[in-house]
């Protein structure tokens, strides 16, 4: 039988993380697909490029390893759509539409009704029957915290009166106590 041992995890080392957001986008840019620094940021934070975030005097800042922004500019190449490569000619432009003349009279043609989307329309009911529910938990939840507080204000009441009755008890004890310690006692009848 062969020890089953578990693995460490592989993480790189942090000098593998050299290039700052700049720096990054410089290389981008070299690739022809210029990037704003918050689109790099959100590839970091998404995990699209391996990074580290380094503490700074003045924050927090990026640092990128190199090979994952070589790895991610090949996967963005790689998944271009095809209508945007170079290969295929643009179409034609479109013949200017001749102008209008005082004779011509705008004709109204028949126009279809707006349909939505059938997979926005899903959509939008969806959101519609969870706005529903969120509606209905927060009517429940306004009537329990409304139940609470008035059994807060009840066990306050309670904790009022027995505050009371145990003053009035008191008042009550004091003198009997009182009495007690003038009562003389057996040894001191005796003598």
């Amino acid at each position: 039988m062969t020890d089953d041992t578990s693995r460490h995890v592989a993480t790189s080392p942090d000098s593998d993380f050299t290039l700052t957001i700049e720096e990054a986008l410089e290389q981008y840019a070299r690739a022809g697909l210029p990037r704003t620094p918050r689109s790099i940021q959100r590839y970091c934070a998404k995990g699209h490029l391996d990074c580290r975030r380094m503490e700074t005097a003045f924050g927090e800042k990026y640092m990128i390893s190199p090979a994952s922004i070589a790895k991610h500019i090949a996967y963005i190449e790689e998944v271009r759509p095809v209508a945007t490569s170079r290969d295929e000619p643009r179409h034609a432009a479109t013949a200017v539409a001749p102008e209008e003349s005082q004779h011509d009279q705008p004709q109204d043609g028949p126009t279809t009704p707006d349909q939505s989307r059938p997979v926005a329309t899903e959509y939008v009911q969806q959101l519609e029957k969870r706005l529903e529910e969120k509606d209905g938990e927060i009517v429940f939840l306004r009537t329990e915290v409304g139940v609470k507080n008035d059994q807060i204000k009840d066990l306050t009441e309670r904790a009022r009166e027995t505050n009371h009755l145990i003053a009035g008890l008191q008042k009550m004890l004091t003198p009997l106590l009182g009495r007690s310690g003038d009562v003389p006692s057996d040894s001191a009848q005796r003598g």
